[in-house]
């Protein structure tokens, strides 16, 4: 399958989720937890459950890393899934939360969607083929300093060991920028750098269906996705640097300062 293909199946599938989530939101929630404080729903197995029929319909005995189910399948080509990125607030009734759904061949994100259920918004994009919030074509933003910048993060549920230097950059970043934001849902964040509505995010204790989609977006808009130290993005390593090219540099640095 060539990356369009694989974009339209993210698409179809994302959005399968997005239905679920939206018609489950306004209903009363089952909640477990799967740690001290990382919760799991009922709408997150339910939108997960469509999402694999969806991709067994169209793309039989593919490989998938789905969250709540892990991995099963096999071949060359994974299907990385997030039924329900921002389950925390979706659990509270906060209506900030997405479903996002990414293709990885040879170790890199090369299709992703990641639909916000509420605001029916559609983030979609592939290798080549930019990105885009609908019809429109996003580019991250023109902003070159972090006195201009809007940026965003999130704490993970696990690496609490490493709290004091995730507090470190909160605090730099938030004394050197505009404005820092923490929305609850990386893939989220990573869809509104794309859209250039935030100027960087970064953020640690991250997995790959985490990420996968928002880098290809991130990328085809523009933008720069690394680690910490400016390298090559692992999808499984955990840390993500996304934003506009100027602003990359400054964020290694803050990154580098904190830890």
């Amino acid at each position: 399958m060539t990356p369009r293909e694989l974009e339209e199946i993210c698409v179809a599938a994302a959005q399968a989720g997005a239905r679920v989530l939206r018609e489950l939101f306004e209903k009363p929630r089952e909640i477990a937890l799967k740690g001290r404080i990382d919760l799991v729903t009922d709408a997150d197995r339910a939108s997960e459950d469509r999402i694999l029929q969806l991709l067994r319909e169209r793309a039989p005995g593919t490989a998938v890393l789905a969250e709540e189910s892990g991995e099963s399948g096999r071949g060359e080509v994974r299907f990385l899934v997030d039924p329900l990125d921002g389950t925390t607030n979706y659990a509270h009734g906060v209506p900030l939360f997405s479903c996002t759904v990414a293709a990885e061949a040879g170790g890199e994100a090369v299709a992703g969607c990641t639909v916000d259920p509420l605001r029916t918004e559609v983030f979609r994009g592939h290798r080549g083929g930019g990105a885009w919030l609908g019809d429109r074509k996003l580019s991250v933003s023109a902003v070159t300093t972090l006195e201009a910048a809007v940026v965003c993060t999130g704490f993970p549920y696990g690496s609490r060991d490493r709290l004091p230097q995730m507090v470190a950059a909160f605090g730099r970043f938030t004394e050197l920028a505009r404005g820092t934001r923490r929305l609850g849902s990386a893939a989220l964040d990573l869809a509104y750098v794309a859209a250039g509505r935030f100027d960087l995010f970064w953020e640690e204790g991250l997995r790959p269906w985490d990420v996968a989609a928002g880098a290809v977006l991130v990328r085809e808009a523009g933008g720069l996705v690394t680690d910490f130290s400016g390298g090559s993005l692992d999808l499984s390593g955990g840390r993500i640097v996304a934003s506009t090219p100027a602003l990359h540099p400054a964020a290694i640095a803050v990154l580098r300062e904190s830890r």
